[in-house]
């Protein structure tokens, strides 16, 4: 895909911020818990299984992971909600934003006055939605593997695509196909870095410098929300003007 690394520079500030350990673990701790409502056995319950392996790539602690399961078992655990916001960032960017919470009003006041205060403006479920693909991202840093072994393991996982850039491989499955390409290429790659069901825009919008500081203003406020799981946006900044945002 065109532009996907210069957007990865979006992506890898995410990453800087979310090295916050307790951020991540109550990201994780919300996820586990909703994934095991319906059931606390992971070979029944897929979402189940990739929240678990995404528990132990980011090493949490079994205990929390036990606690967890054994609150839900017991009827116990915290009733999340999960809610989609979209809307749109200055010069017509889309974003999507993945939230759990257990307080729809406050979760919807906040998320809109960050829209606000950025110069957004939140839409309608499905305004921007289809101009995103829902996919299950897989990412293994890019010494796992040369180029092609990757491109093969993936294949024969049943991936749809893989892409190696400078620093990592970034392989793409249909969301039915996700669970069963991870645990396959798991088998022969170890854990990877990243897993998850992400929203993968069909284009993206190539940002003016004017701009690209708002929007990542924007992008953060979002992300660092306590009830938002994820956020996803189509734009793409170059590494000119990231280099001189970072500066």
């Amino acid at each position: 895909m065109a532009g996907h690394s210069k957007f990865k520079n979006i992506q890898h500030r995410k990453g800087a911020q979310d090295k916050k350990r307790a951020k991540i673990f109550t990201r994780l701790i919300k996820e586990l818990s909703v994934a095991a409502r319906s059931s606390t056995d992971p070979a029944s319950n897929p979402r189940l299984r990739s929240a678990l392996a995404a528990a132990r790539a980011a090493n949490m602690p079994k205990d929390n992971i036990e606690r967890v399961l054994k609150r839900a078992e017991g009827g116990e655990g915290d009733e999340y909600e999960e809610i989609r916001y979209e809307g749109y960032g200055p010069g017509g960017v889309a974003f999507i934003v993945e939230a759990m919470t257990d307080n729809r009003n406050r979760t919807a006041s906040e998320v809109r006055s960050s829209f606000s205060k950025f110069g957004g403006s939140l839409a309608e479920t499905g305004a921007v939605s289809f101009m995103f693909d829902k996919v299950g991202q897989i990412i293994y840093p890019i010494e796992t593997a040369d180029a092609e072994a990757m491109f093969d393991a993936a294949l024969e996982a049943g991936a749809d695509n893989v892409e190696s850039e400078e620093d990592s491989h970034i392989i793409t499955t249909s969301p039915e196909d996700f669970n069963a390409v991870r645990e396959n290429i798991e088998q022969q790659f170890s854990a990877p870095e990243e897993a998850g069901l992400i929203w993968q825009p069909q284009n993206s919008i190539s940002v003016e410098e004017a701009n690209a500081s708002t929007l990542l203003k924007l992008f953060d406020a979002l992300d660092e929300n306590d009830d938002v799981q994820n956020v996803f946006a189509n734009f793409e900044i170059s590494d000119e003007i990231m280099t001189k945002l970072d500066g």
